[in-house]
Order: structure tokens, then C-alpha cells, then sequence
């Protein structure tokens, strides 16, 4: 039996304000609404099921996106384009910048429910031999 990842659950203060962020940015579109989720789906076909609980009840995650470079030039344009706050590193010390690590490009940034999101051309240590 193969394993595969099919979705996860997001939380969010407002399940539509994240989910078309996180769609916009991307170049995503929403591909459902059911009950308390609106799912958003990437291209391998797992989704993300953005649900809106109480905002005190949210745990930061971090969610990690592997894109390719065009993917990530238009994401990175929006990104700057409305000035959101970015940084190439976890810790947020090298605000407005990008890094290049693994011989890729890397960038993290905040999504509107507090989740540090993290795209990347060049899994972490790099594509294999």
C-alpha cells in the first residue's frame, strides 16, 4: 500500500481571508467550500482546509512549499508588491531579503492567521544525486 499526504487542516481567524491569500499568492484557486472548510489545492493534490476557530485557540504552524522558479518569481512580485512583510530566515533577522540556499532561492513570510510560510525552489539539501 502507498502512502500519500490528501489534507490538512489550517487554522484561521477567517477562513476565507486566508485561503484566497494564500490562493492569490500562489496562483491558486479555492477549489471548495463544505462545512467549516475552504480548501485550496495544490498540485500534487493534497489541500489545505482552511477552518476558522477563535483566534485565541490558533497555534502557529509552519507550512513549507516546494515551487518552481516562475512559481516563485510571481509569488515573490506579489509578496513585494503588497509589502509584506518577508525575510530569508526562520528567526526574521534578514527582513526584505531572500535566501539561496541549497543552490535555490528561499523566502518566509506570515500569513494572516500567524503562520510562518516558507517557499522554496530547491528542497533542503538540494535535489538528489
Amino acid at each position: 500500500m502507498s502512502v500519500e499526504f490528501n489534507h490538512t487542516i489550517v487554522h484561521a481567524r477567517d477562513n476565507r481571508e486566508s485561503a484566497r491569500f494564500f490562493a492569490e499568492l500562489l496562483g491558486l484557486e479555492i477549489t471548495g467550500e463544505w462545512g467549516p472548510f475552504v480548501a485550496v489545492a495544490l498540485a500534487n493534490g493534497v489541500t489545505l482546509d482552511f477552518a476558522t476557530i477563535p483566534a485565541q485557540s490558533i497555534t502557529p504552524q509552519h507550512y513549507a512549499f516546494l515551487v518552481s522558479e516562475e512559481e516563485f518569481d510571481a509569488a515573490y512580485t506579489r509578496i513585494r508588491e503588497r509589502d509584506i512583510e518577508h525575510y530569508a530566515d526562520p528567526h526574521r533577522r534578514q527582513p526584505g531579503a531572500i535566501n539561496r540556499n541549497d543552490g535555490g532561492r528561499g523566502v518566509y513570510f506570515m500569513d494572516p492567521a500567524g503562520h510562518a510560510m516558507e517557499l522554496i525552489t530547491v528542497p533542503y539539501g538540494g535535489w538528489p544525486a
